[in-house]
């Protein structure tokens, strides 16, 4: 009954003035369902400094964010779109409504991805959500590069800016945290207005400038990148370049330890190998298989078989595929050195697999025809806190399957 008075005039007893001037809506509600669903609108209206004006202006709400918490206050619906699901997740924490709140965070955990997983982290931090925190976290590193080559990077907050780039554990090249650390300076002088110089840009980053950890590239990377940005002084440049150079090295401002990064972690499915005089062949055919994990995880690449006759060059193509759509593939060459190791392919950047969902990675090579093979499949295999289960998939034309062949080997990160 009460989904029926939802922004409806009839018998609304206040008006809320909702948005920032010039921009304002006019939403009519009603005061004892507003106070049964929130404890602020109960203390609004009948504690002890209730308000007695018939209209009461929010000027930090967004109208549709303020429609989406009266529309669940009113008939327990929640209607979340991607665009006004932060508001509404700030409109929720204002008024405690919990439920709603949760519901916001689990919606930006879903559609949480490298272009958005920045401008989500300064946002799980205002809004104290560990968890939603959390899984940002795991995204920025383990596809780092996309999250900081992404618009939404520019966007953060400085103190923001400054966690990402100390991080330990981002899975990146230390020349692309340099450029994004760029961009954002830039972005950020726009924003207050100010002419994008050399000078403007190292004001901007302040201190953060010096959280990259410039002496850890390469010197090639270093005199490609940071030493023609205009960024660093003539000072710095000349000491960098004599650090990497030098023997007496001058002491710089800058981390000289390299990060961590991601130790990648690998799924192995077969129990042994073999080779036999006329088997396994690779003739450019499709070596196949499904899998599924009982946890998100981001898929790195694959370990592959290689010559069983001596060295040899391959060139493959591997590729990871959800129900027939195209997630990611590698065109790109590997040696093998004639050994039954596995050797591994990777993919341009990790690729986000969701749990309990099938997936087809498929691998094509051209090269020494003769190879290693997979024996004593396993249906399922656990790997740290990851169960794989695997399967055979139909795009597999070389034999490749659950109990033998090809693709000994999954990468990943969790």
């Amino acid at each position: 009954m009460n989904a029926l008075m939802f922004n409806n005039e009839l018998m609304a007893d206040v008006h809320f003035i909702v948005g920032p001037a010039g921009a304002s809506k006019k939403v009519p509600a009603h005061k004892y369902i507003l106070a049964v669903g929130s404890s602020v609108f109960y203390a609004m209206f009948y504690g002890d400094l209730a308000e007695v004006k018939s209209e009461i202006h929010i000027p930090d709400v967004e109208p549709a964010a303020f429609l989406i918490l009266l529309k669940y206050l009113y008939s327990d619906e929640i209607d979340l779109e991607a665009d006004t699901v932060l508001a509404t997740l700030y409109a929720a924490k204002k008024y405690i409504v919990p439920a709603l709140a949760k519901a916001c965070v689990n919606f930006l955990e879903t559609s949480l991805e490298a272009k958005n997983a920045c401008v989500l982290l300064s946002q799980s931090r205002l809004f104290e959500e560990p968890d939603l925190t959390l899984r940002c976290w795991e995204v920025i590193d383990a596809q780092a590069e996309l999250a900081l080559k992404s618009e939404g990077f520019c966007e953060i907050d400085l103190q923001t800016l400054e966690i990402i780039v100390t991080r330990e554990t981002l899975n990146t090249k230390e020349d692309v945290v340099f450029e994004a650390v760029v961009n954002w300076a830039e972005a950020e002088c726009k924003r207050q207005g100010l002419p994008v110089t050399p000078t403007n840009k190292r004001n901007v980053l302040g201190k953060a400038l010096y959280l990259v950890r410039i002496p850890t590239m390469t010197l090639e990377e270093f005199a490609n990148g940071a030493a023609q940005s205009d960024i660093l002084t003539l000072e710095e440049t000349r000491s960098i370049f004599l650090w990497y150079t030098a023997a007496n090295k001058p002491q710089l401002e800058f981390p000289l330890v390299k990060r961590k990064g991601l130790a990648p972690q690998r799924c192995h499915r077969f129990q042994s190998s073999a080779y036999r005089s006329n088997q396994w062949r690779y003739r450019g055919r499709c070596d196949s298989i499904q899998f599924a994990v009982d946890k998100r995880i981001f898929i790195a690449g694959l370990g592959l078989y290689g010559s069983s006759c001596g060295k040899a060059e391959y060139s493959v193509k591997i590729e990871l595929k959800r129900q027939g759509v195209v997630l990611a593939q590698n065109l790109t060459k590997f040696v093998s050195d004639g050994s039954s190791n596995t050797f591994s392919v990777w993919f341009e950047h990790p690729v986000q697999v969701e749990q309990d969902t099938f997936y087809t990675v498929s691998a094509i090579l051209d090269g020494n025809e003769l190879s290693y093979f997979g024996q004593e499949g396993m249906t399922e295999v656990q790997c740290g806190k990851v169960t794989f289960q695997f399967q055979c998939s139909s795009d597999s034309t070389n034999g490749t399957g659950v109990q033998g062949g090809q693709i000994p080997e999954l990468i990943f990160y969790a």
